[in-house]
């Protein structure tokens, strides 16, 4: 159970993430979450207000059947197969967050500052929130895919845009980290 409970090393997820690609290769799928937005505007009846949405759905099944599976997982994962333990940050990183008043950083994966209902309920927090999945949800359609679709998916396939969509994503973090959260949190 201990090897369970514990972070996996880059050499069994790495491969264990190439194996997956290389199998989705071979079936001719490719992975993404945000196209699963897509699909469940589809299902819901989206093709009816606007043309984007007008496709065959159910050809995506397997991928709704991936999102399942990351939802039910990360479910088991957080209440059966997780021992609790902080998150190892640099502490550095721990300095650097508290003074920008992330006073409980580490001790969760999702900042509480942020995600907590008390944080969310605030007008600053729905704010941020509001503004932030507004931003992920444009640049998402707009590069085309999400992080993982690009980054796992695209690099994977050799596919250049998914490189210059990597290193916007990149950039843009270094952005977020180094000029706007202080700017928002400081």
């Amino acid at each position: 159970m201990e090897v369970i409970l514990q972070p996996w090393p880059w050499y069994i997820s790495g491969p264990l993430i190439a194996l997956t690609m290389l199998l989705l290769i071979y079936f001719g799928k490719t992975f993404g979450m945000s196209s699963n937005l897509e699909s469940l505007c589809a299902m819901g009846g989206a093709g009816k207000f606007s043309e984007y949405f007008k496709f065959d759905w159910k050809k995506q099944r397997w991928n709704l059947v991936v999102v399942l599976g990351a939802v039910i997982g990360g479910y088991l994962a957080t209440h059966f197969l997780s021992d609790n333990s902080a998150i190892a940050l640099n502490p550095q990183t721990v300095d650097d967050l508290g003074e920008l008043g992330f006073m409980r950083a580490g001790e969760s994966l999702l900042p509480p500052e942020i995600y907590s209902w008390e944080n969310a309920a605030s007008l600053k927090g729905f704010g941020i929130l509001i503004v932030a999945g507004f931003l992920v949800g444009f640049g998402t359609r707009y590069a085309g895919g999400c992080t993982s679709g690009h980054a796992i998916t695209g690099l994977s396939n050799l596919q250049l845009p998914s490189l210059v969509a990597v290193i916007g994503f990149f950039i843009g973090g270094m952005a977020m980290t180094y000029f706007l959260l202080p700017l928002i949190f400081g």
